[in-house]
């Protein structure tokens, strides 16, 4: 590539440019020029272009920071015009400017050729990095005929910087140095900081693109149409039974459908031992209850299940008073990691939801906290800022989107789809879809499900005027009265729900 670039002076103090550039076949160049230049800690040297065009493939445009040239193969000419390029140095005036600089790649030779008003009094050309001040391959007068300056190679990003001694008279000074604020000049908009910008741009759609990937499944099972779910099933003798989809116990269908083991989770989980034999519930007064050991626990328990009886009746004990228990404040952070290991070991989730949460929690506050540090540092030592506070806000936004992190598997996904059909049966069905034989035995392992899933209400009033009586909850099993159970029931709900806020351990949603 080559340059032949002309400068003249005029009276009023313009500096108009003219560059004839050649790139070869199958290249292209570019050429970034800053408009203001350091002078001083707190000063900027400033350049006005005006009027930039391009005659050949190529464009130019300026800024108030920065002059684009773009080319493509061919020789093209490029003009525009510099206003602040005379300055007053002590007593002599002077004539200043890059002709070249700030290109994409080397440049085989510059030639460059300076017009002044009046015969021009000195010349300095240097060439090389920005800072270093090698002369030039060769510069000078040249005998009244006006400054002359070449440099052979010119590496990518390298300038020359012609300054032209001037007569006095030959042109007004118009330099102009601008105050800059230290602290607006480390947070100022730059291409390097405008890429950095860009880069935090690309990573957060990044991270919305895999949150998506990730999500997209739970979006579409929560979006779609619900899927009846047949959860009565027949046995050969003709019995109805309530089985739940993929075996799903009420504990687990909580951690899965909102991803945090709730108290709601433990309160079902209580009722459906209660149902299932292993405990049994009569009422102390109006406010009390008394949990009393039925069974023992065997293997037909879960770890989370088993955690869960353990917490209420520890080895040795075979009955409790609930409001006992809110006396001692039971420790239910076992009951809480057993349930989040267990919805793993069914590959419901790859990872605990908790863990994860947790894990780019801290990612997030770690980079917050770096770009924090970087920002300081960088406004300290006045350099670009801006880079830091890029690093802080993506730490901050991964922080706040760690609770969107826990992604289901496809089975996981599929269960919750199952679990909306389950609450439209709970919503739906009634005591005469239910042969009167079956209905004390589906009424009471269906009520969990109910519990975890909103649905209490509903399936108590759906069932209060029938008579099948309850086995595992005293009061009702004494009478058969499923109208004062109806009544009753939400009321120890609540209570055991508190005792279980008063641990402190789970999610309440009170909270």
């Amino acid at each position: 590539m080559a340059a032949d670039v002309r400068l003249k002076l005029e009276r009023d103090g313009v500096l108009s440019v003219t560059e004839t550039i050649t790139v070869p076949e199958g290249r292209t160049a570019r050429r970034s020029v800053p408009l203001r230049i350091a002078v001083g800690d707190d000063r900027d040297r400033v350049f006005e272009v005006r009027s930039p065009a391009v005659s050949g493939r190529g464009s130019a445009t300026a800024s108030p920071d920065e002059l684009v040239v773009a080319l493509e193969a061919g020789t093209a000419t490029v003009t525009y015009q510099v206003v602040g390029a005379v300055a007053k140095i002590g007593d002599a005036l002077e004539l200043r400017w890059q002709p070249a600089g700030g290109w994409d790649t080397a440049i085989d030779s510059v030639e460059v050729s300076v017009i002044t008003p009046d015969a021009a009094k000195s010349v300095n050309c240097l060439a090389g990095p920005p800072g270093t001040n090698k002369p030039c391959t060769t510069a000078d007068l040249g005998d009244g005929r006006g400054v002359r300056a070449t440099e052979i190679g010119l590496a990518a990003g390298e300038r020359v910087d012609v300054a032209v001694g001037l007569q006095d008279g030959a042109a007004p000074p118009n330099a102009r140095v601008e105050e800059v604020s230290w602290l607006a000049a480390a947070f100022a908009l730059t291409p390097a900081t405008g890429a950095g910008l860009a880069a935090l741009v690309v990573l957060l759609l990044g991270g919305a693109v895999l949150l998506w990937s990730l999500r997209g499944r739970d979006a579409r099972a929560v979006a779609g149409d619900v899927v009846p779910v047949n959860v009565l099933v027949t046995d050969p003798s003709g019995r109805v039974a309530f089985a739940s989809p993929d075996g799903v116990l009420p504990g687990q269908v909580g951690t899965v459908v909102d991803e945090h083991v709730d108290v709601v989770d433990v309160t079902a989980t209580i009722v459906d031992l209660a149902v299932r034999n292993y405990l049994w519930v009569e009422e102390v007064g109006e406010l009390d209850w008394r949990f009393v050991r039925r069974n023992p626990a065997d293997d037909s328990l879960s770890a989370y299940e088993r955690a869960v009886y353990d917490a209420l009746l520890p080895p040795g004990a075979d009955a409790v008073l609930l409001s006992e228990l809110r006396g001692r404040r039971v420790d239910l952070s076992r009951v809480r990691d057993a349930l989040y290991a267990d919805v793993v070991a069914k590959n419901w989730f790859a990872r605990r939801p908790d863990a994860e949460r947790s894990l780019w929690w801290w990612v997030g506050v770690a980079l917050a906290c770096l770009g924090a540090a970087l920002t300081a540092l960088l406004v300290a030592v006045r350099g670009p800022a801006l880079f830091g506070l890029v690093v802080a806000v993506a730490g901050a936004a991964l922080a706040l989107g760690a609770r969107w992190m826990p992604a289901r598997t496809k089975r996981g996904s599929a269960l919750l789809e199952h679990v909306r059909g389950l609450r439209g049966y709970l919503h739906a069905a009634t005591p005469e879809d239910i042969p009167e034989g079956d209905r004390e035995m589906v009424f009471s392992r269906s009520l969990p499900y109910a519990v975890v899933l909103g649905q209490t209400d509903r399936w108590l009033a759906a069932f209060a005027s029938a008579r099948p009586g309850l086995y595992w909850y005293g009061e009702a099993e004494r009478t058969g009265d499923l109208g004062r159970f109806a009544r009753r029931f939400p009321t120890f709900l609540g209570a055991v729900g508190g005792m279980l806020a008063q641990a402190g351990h789970l999610r309440s949603l009170r909270d």
